[in-house]
């Protein structure tokens, strides 16, 4: 590949791997690439808007600091010198953390929290905070979608998946309670990749629901998604490894339509249908009768979550939460302990369901939104195919494989069975280069 020169802007564009393997070889420098990520947020973000704080004094010293790490000959880690942005909803001790939310304004955390603290690890640099739907729930923040600024980037995680999209960074994180990364990656047209529950760490992030909150992950190419997972979820690497977990050659692929694909557009259910076929997944999965309420289990359990998490908050400072979040929490506030046990025993039997199923396919196939983004930033679209995913806690992945009828994405999520993350990826790497070999053709 051949490399921009170091003065180049364009350096904002290289993948992540890319980028540390050029800094690694000394062929480009960490300060040279922070700068052209820099110089491409004070081009775009008075449009996008999907950064809330960026530290450019401090990101430029830990970019040098960096590269005369590399001149010495330390150590160097998988992210070495990268920039990466933070939903503003994960604890960073050297800036503000105040989840969109007036709740939080000028909250500055004394420690970082884990994810962050991962990637701090991995030689990453943190290049700011990113835009985040108040609370990481339903009111949405400024941020417009790159592709079409009249239209949501999605959310929760919008600022994560925005700035990646419009390569102002190569590598994000956001979190996903219902849909705030499959969503958005799918609307923005780069990959989401919401691991197995549990596998990243959610210490020092702000929780909506201890059952059903995920750290999610950001790239524009997948390659990017699979470094970053390895520095952020080694022992789950680890474990696959050990087990000999890998993908059938060619994997068994099942194709899932139930129980919300009547929610999806005509047209990316078309799209969708004839994708499929021509990668030769046509075989249809029924999830059975106890998927057919679980969309309603994963909102009865976040409102119940959010009323426990955030009541006293809505009881004490009205004014400072959107009238959206106080009537989620308001919602939740009416739900009894028998509704919640009984949707969580649902929620046993639809996991049960899963492992049967996951013992005769490496990946299920569906969509990953709707359709593409919707026109408007009032609201952030509907998360209703990630939902079923989200709760049960296995591993999804969002892939820019489909274009809608107006040439915005539609993503194609590939979901795995729980803590086969690895086999996940190389699965959807599978199904990638065949998508790409079928559209060669």
């Amino acid at each position: 590949m051949t490399l921009p020169d170091q003065a180049d802007t364009t350096l904002n564009t290289l993948s992540a791997a890319a980028a540390a393997a050029a800094i690694a070889g000394g062929d480009i420098t960490s300060e040279a690439l922070v700068e052209a990520c820099l110089d491409r947020i004070e081009t775009r973000d008075a449009l996008v808007w999907a950064w809330v704080h960026v530290d450019t004094d401090r990101a430029l010293a830990e970019a040098r600091e960096a590269d005369g790490a590399r001149r010495g000959g330390q150590p160097l880690g998988p992210l070495h010198g990268v920039p990466v942005g933070i939903k503003d909803i994960f604890d960073t001790a050297d800036m503000p953390t105040q989840c969109g939310s007036d709740l939080y304004r000028g909250r500055q955390p004394e420690r970082d929290s884990a994810a962050v603290a991962l990637l701090r690890r991995a030689g990453a640099i943190i290049l700011g905070k990113t835009v985040t739907t108040e609370l990481a729930l339903s009111a949405p923040g400024p941020t417009a979608n790159p592709l079409d600024l009249a239209r949501t980037p999605g959310g929760s995680s919008s600022g994560s998946a925005a700035a990646v999209a419009d390569t102002m960074v190569s590598l994000a994180i956001g979190s996903q309670t219902t849909g705030s990364v499959i969503r958005p990656a799918s609307y923005c047209g780069i990959v989401g990749y919401k691991p197995s529950f549990g596998v990243i760490p959610t210490d020092g992030m702000h929780i909506l629901a201890d059952a059903l909150d995920h750290v999610g992950l950001f790239a524009r190419q997948l390659d990017d998604i699979a470094l970053m997972a390895k520095a952020m979820m080694p022992a789950a690497f680890a474990a696959a490894g050990e087990s000999g977990a890998s993908p059938a050659d060619p994997p068994r692929i099942g194709v899932v339509r139930a129980p919300v694909w009547q929610e999806a557009s005509d047209d990316a259910r078309s799209r969708f249908d004839a994708w499929a076929s021509s990668i030769g997944a046509r075989d249809a999965v029924d999830l059975g009768y106890v998927f057919e309420d679980a969309v309603a289990c994963q909102r009865l359990i976040l409102d119940a979550n959010l009323a426990a998490n955030l009541g006293a908050a809505c009881r004490d400072h009205p004014d400072r939460l959107r009238n959206i979040t106080r009537e989620r929490v308001r919602n939740g506030s009416t739900i009894d302990d028998d509704a919640l046990a009984r949707a969580m025993a649902r929620v046993e039997e639809q996991r049960s369901r899963l492992q049967e199923i996951f013992r005769h396919y490496d990946a299920l196939l569906t969509l990953a939104a709707p359709g593409e983004a919707p026109r408007g930033l009032s609201s952030t679209g509907n998360a209703v195919f990630s939902a079923i995913w989200t709760l049960t806690g296995v591993p999804a992945l969002s892939l820019p494989l489909l274009e809608g009828e107006n040439g915005l994405p539609i993503g194609v999520q590939v979901i795995g069975a729980s803590g086969a993350d690895e086999k996940l990826l190389a699965t959807a790497a599978h199904i990638a280069a065949t998508s790409s070999t079928q559209e060669g053709r």
